[in-house]
């Protein structure tokens, strides 16, 4: 991390500390009981930087990143969902600013800057449960989430390329845990857009009989290949040329960044071996 990342994460020259360690965060959470809008099984604190001293701190209003803790129950969540932000980000993904960071004891949480904020201001969002009214963020398909997309996004055919790009990079990396609420639109005055992705890891590392995909892709959550997905992109009318061309030949791309990354050495190679089983299936080059 440069002096430039520090800038566009914290708008600080350096990384913030943070006082309090894994033991603490269900006391912390405690403290927000029913106060916390940020739902999910993995534990989620909403913090954000007291500039006068450089340290990222709980709070109920206001917060201006999300900060995810190891847990007791899937190892090495943080270090996961990093470096599948990494591989987003060099594969041309939009992810907003994130980064790992110490607690006091010294073990490594993941840390996001919330998107939905502009200069202290909320910018109004609705993920995919809301837009479908839907009550249960596991059912539904990939294609009603395009299909509306399209219907209210001020970029319809570009959002849809994008919804498309993420659902098979959802595939490659094998996290079969994007839900409904894992996509998002944001309004900014008169222009609805697809939002930044999110919450992107390889849950087959954790659950290796995971499914393919949480929600439907050509009627299908398992056992999924190139077909399926070009069915997809015929219903969202993403053109043939430029379909694939983020993911092909960029295996060697991906492989170099999970080796880099701080995920134990057994479990890069597990994880390589995913990235190189989905791009055969859907037949890209690597």
């Amino acid at each position: 991390m440069n002096e430039k990342f520090f800038k566009e994460m914290f708008n600080s020259t350096k990384l913030p500390t943070i006082d309090f360690g894994l033991v603490d965060i269900n006391l912390e959470a405690q403290k927000l009981a029913g106060k916390l809008s940020i739902s999910g099984v993995q534990p989620k604190l909403s913090v954000k930087l007291d500039k006068k001293s450089n340290e990222l701190i709980v709070v109920i209003e206001g917060g201006e990143y999300i900060l995810k803790p190891q847990t007791s129950t899937f190892a090495n969540i943080p270090e996961n969902e990093q470096c599948c932000m990494d591989i987003a980000s060099e594969l041309d993904i939009e992810i907003p600013p994130h980064c790992l960071i110490s607690l006091k004891d010294e073990s490594l949480a993941y840390v996001i800057k919330r998107f939905d904020r502009e200069k202290g201001i909320k910018i109004h969002q609705e993920d995919f449960t809301q837009i479908l009214d839907q009550n249960d963020k596991y059912k539904g398909s990939v294609e009603q989430i395009g299909r509306r997309l399209k219907e209210i996004s001020s970029a319809p055919g570009y959002d849809a390329q994008l919804l498309f790009e993420r659902v098979v990079l959802n595939f490659i990396l094998g996290n079969g845990d994007a839900h409904l609420k894992n996509y998002s639109i944001s309004h900014k005055g008169e222009n609805i857009r697809l939002t930044p992705s999110y919450d992107i890891v390889c849950s087959k590392l954790v659950i290796p009989k995971e499914e393919d995909s949480a929600i439907t892709i050509n009627g299908r959550k398992n056992n999924l290949k190139r077909s399926d997905f070009d069915k997809l992109a015929d219903y969202f009318d993403i053109p043939i040329r430029i379909r694939y061309e983020k993911f092909d030949k960029k295996f060697d791309l991906m492989k170099k960044i999970i080796e880099a990354s701080k995920i134990n050495q057994k479990k890069q190679k597990q994880f390589i071996e995913i990235i190189k089983e989905r791009l055969s299936r859907l037949e890209l080059s690597e």
